[in-house]
């Protein structure tokens, strides 16, 4: 469903791959100032991680065969606040590379795909980019995420590759509004605190 109404965004689909973006008024500890990127969304729920919560925690401290291919800042970033001891692991593969028939990933959304950490890094080494590992993850039942969205909570914008693991996360949240241009552009200079502007 578009949202067609004068000045205000056309409605992204919802899917692996696209980008949750919390608005402004989502004040939830756990999720302010987020960027969520959706790994599956299905009729019986959603599951995603935070792209912009890097953890005192390094790669090489948590899964120290991993941390070659840990791109920067090299830490495992809190993917959300569902069983933090789940580690959960995305990779961005090299332009080319197909995950079909790659052992130990699944496709997600174009280069992106979910990585088994239990499988050899050696084997993906010269096949990926980076990869970026989350401790927990953010989850919905079914019919929530939907919830969130109309009420408002989330801006459900497309998401590109590198915003996986890129080493810019402090500002993804201001980067990724300015790139959708007006209105949500704007939202970007919000400032965290109203009694501070």
């Amino acid at each position: 469903m578009r949202d067609e109404r004068p000045g205000r965004q056309a409605a992204t689909p919802v899917g692996p791959g696209t980008l949750l973006v919390a608005a402004t008024g989502l004040t939830d500890p756990n999720f302010s100032r987020t960027v969520v990127y959706l790994v599956e969304h299905r009729r019986h729920g959603s599951l995603g991680v935070v792209l912009n919560r890097p953890s005192e925690a390094s790669v090489g401290e948590v899964l120290p065969k991993w941390s070659a291919l840990a791109a920067g800042p090299g830490s495992v970033f809190v993917g959300g606040p569902v069983d933090g001891t789940t580690a959960l692991c995305l990779a961005i593969l090299k332009p080319g590379e197909r995950p079909d028939g790659l052992t130990g990933v699944v496709g997600v959304n174009g280069p992106v795909v979910l990585v088994d950490l239990d499988s050899d890094p050696g084997a993906l080494a010269s096949r990926v980019r980076g990869v970026r590992v989350f401790a927990g993850y953010s989850g919905w039942d079914a019919g929530q995420l939907d919830g969130e969205i109309a009420r408002g909570d989330w801006f459900v914008v497309p998401g590109l590759p590198d915003d996986v693991t890129t080493a810019r996360h402090v500002d993804l949240w201001g980067r990724v509004l300015r790139r959708q241009g007006p209105p949500l552009a704007l939202l970007a200079t919000f400032p965290v605190e109203m009694g501070l502007n």
